[in-house]
C-alpha cells in the first residue's frame, strides 16, 4: 500500500496523523506526545507550538524541518532516516533528547533549552547555539568545529575529547571548556 502524499496543508490542534509523506505542511498547536512517526516523511515542513515529546522517530525522514516553540523532550533523533536529514529549532525545549552520531552540520538552535541532551559522536560542524541553555548536555567525541557557542551557556565541552577547532566561544563560556582540567577560575 502506497503512503499518501500530502502537500501545502495546514494542520491545527491535531493529535494524530496518518502515515504518509508531508511536504510544505504546517503543524500548529498539535499534541503529538508519544505518537509513532515510524517511516513518516516530512519535507520543508514547520511545526509550531506543538508537543512532540517522546514521539517515536524510527525511520522518520526529517528534511528541512523547522520547529518553533515546541516541546520535544526525550526524542531520539538518531532513529531518523539519515538521508538529507536537516532540522532547525527556535525556542524549543529538547531536554533529554539524543543526537547520538547525527550529522547535523549547520544546524541552528536559537533560544532552546537543551538540558542533558546527548551529542555523543555527533557532527555539528558550523552549528549555531544562539542563546541556548546546555546544562548537562553531553559532548563526547563530538565535532563542533566552527560552531558558534558565543551566546550559549551552561555547557561543558572537553577540548581533549571533542573536535572544537575554530569554534566560537565568549569569555564568559571559557569555564565550560576548562572544567574537565580540574582548575579553578575566579
Amino acid at each position: 500500500m502506497e503512503k499518501p502524499y500530502i502537500v501545502d496543508q495546514k494542520f491545527e490542534k491535531e493529535s494524530t496523523l496518518a502515515i504518509g509523506e508531508y511536504e510544505h505542511c504546517v503543524f500548529k498547536n498539535c499534541q503529538f506526545e508519544s505518537e509513532d512517526f515510524k517511516n513518516f516523511q516530512f519535507v520543508d515542513c514547520t511545526f509550531e507550538s506543538c508537543n512532540l515529546s517522546l514521539v517515536k522517530l524510527s525511520g522518520a525522514s526529517l528534511q528541512k524541518v523547522h520547529f518553533k516553540d515546541c516541546k520535544m523532550q526525550g526524542l531520539r533523533f538518531e532513529a531518523c532516516n539519515p538521508f538529507l536529514f536537516e532540522v532547525s529549532f527556535d525556542t524549543c525545549v529538547l531536554n533529554l533528547s539524543s543526537f547520538y552520531q547525527i550529522k547535523g552540520k549547520k544546524t541552528k538552535f536559537s533560544g532552546c533549552t537543551l538540558h542533558e541532551v546527548d551529542f555523543t559522536e555527533a557532527d555539528f560542524t558550523e552549528a549555531t547555539f544562539d542563546d541556548c541553555d546546555l546544562a548537562g548536555a553531553l559532548f563526547d567525541q563530538s565535532n563542533v568545529s566552527k560552531a558558534d557557542f558565543r551566546s550559549a551557556f551552561n555547557y561543558v565541552i572537553h577540548p581533549s575529547l571533542n573536535q572544537i577547532k575554530k569554534a566560537k566561544f565568549s569569555q564568559d563560556g571559557l569555564a565550560g571548556l576548562l572544567q574537565g582540567f580540574d582548575i579553578h577560575i575566579s
